[in-house]
């Protein structure tokens, strides 16, 4: 009988065309093998080797080499596929910021499998060459030390700055900001699409005499809400969460999240395309994603990773279905279409 090991290293032998040719051992084969996988560094680094890295390597024999890339890999991307020069061979990438580009421009690889092929993953998280892994928001957190538990719950309550007066910050990035400016003014999270930038300018206009940081990246929007520098904040989930581990009275209220999803890209081309198909598909695992929520607070795309997540633990993950519920995915396709000229006006009208 089969078991899942020796039909895991029998797909890679056939995605490979057969390279271990007769009186080779596919142990011999798969030990001069490696995959180059591009990830963020830091925390990421460490828990995807945990749930990913080694794993895959056990299953199959093959190293698997991590480096930590650039935040915005697709002008990296872009040029490995021009010269052929594959530093490496997978990357994480964002569904949002960067998806809608490369696979415009033709940049990754198509992965080979659907939905129907890994069970549990949330439909958004797969396209034709990319697979979400992981789950991150964009959440109000305010410090309980100033409101109680009775804080702002909704993005007109960090607006109203009479009920709630205090500090706030938001970030210095058009991307999710209209987005909360538009639901602070009324407009529902189902219909913020297509963005009527004017409305939410014009709520911009409102709340920002009262911007007191715009922050511009996750270590300063921590250290702001962490230190007590603002009261209220829009910031990653990630970043709240570290807060409240090193013991600041922070809260994060999940209510109108924006969520997005970071997961896996194939640049086109790479010679060792077939292996790398075979390592995103592995990802899907609903144990294996289970496995990096113990190092990082990012929920799995993979619902069915809970059923070995600790309730505990899955209280402050962003895709648990508790918090999952009422929080939206800032559409990709509105996004690639109008990014750039709607940064611009936002970069001229935070300096007017």
């Amino acid at each position: 009988m089969d078991t899942p090991k020796s039909m895991m290293r029998r797909r890679i032998l056939q995605a490979t065309g057969g390279l271990a040719l007769a009186g080779t051992s596919l142990g011999a084969w798969a030990k001069d093998q490696k995959l180059i996988v591009a990830d963020p560094g830091g925390p990421y680094s460490a828990a995807y080797r945990k749930a990913f890295y080694d794993p895959f390597e056990k299953e199959t024999g093959i190293r698997v080499v991590n480096v930590a890339r650039e935040a915005q890999p697709v002008a990296q991307i872009n040029a490995i596929v021009q010269t052929k020069n594959y530093i490496w061979d997978v990357t994480t990438l964002t569904l949002s910021a960067d998806i809608p580009y490369l696979e415009s421009q033709n940049l990754l690889e198509p992965l080979d499998f659907t939905l129907a092929d890994v069970p549990g993953l949330i439909p958004e998280a797969l396209t034709s060459t990319w697979m979400g892994v992981d789950i991150y928001s964009t959440v109000l957190a305010y410090r309980t030390d100033k409101y109680g538990e009775q804080g702002p719950q909704t993005w007109a309550d960090f607006w109203n700055v009479e009920k709630f007066p205090g500090r706030r910050s938001l970030r210095r990035n058009p991307l999710d900001t209209l987005e909360q400016a538009l639901m602070a003014d009324g407009v529902p999270m189902d219909q913020l699409y297509p963005l009527d930038v004017d409305r939410a300018f014009r709520s911009l206009d409102k709340i920002k005499p009262h911007i007191a940081i715009w922050w511009t990246s996750g270590a300063q929007a921590m250290q702001a809400i962490q230190n007590g520098d603002v009261d209220m904040i829009s910031t990653w989930n990630g970043r709240a969460q570290a807060a409240i581990d090193n013991e600041a009275p922070v809260k994060i209220v999940w209510n109108e999240g924006l969520y997005s999803i970071e997961g896996w890209g194939i640049p086109r081309g790479t010679p060792r395309a077939d292996i790398a198909k075979q390592f995103v598909r592995f990802c899907a695992d609903k144990q294996r994603q289970a496995l990096f929520t113990d190092e990082l607070a990012y929920g799995p795309t993979n619902q069915e990773a809970f059923e070995f997540i600790s309730p505990e633990r899955a209280e402050i993950l962003p895709s648990a279905p508790q918090n999952f519920t009422n929080m939206a995915l800032p559409s990709p396709e509105w996004w690639a279409a109008n990014r750039q000229e709607v940064t611009e006006r936002f970069n001229n009208w935070i300096i007017s």
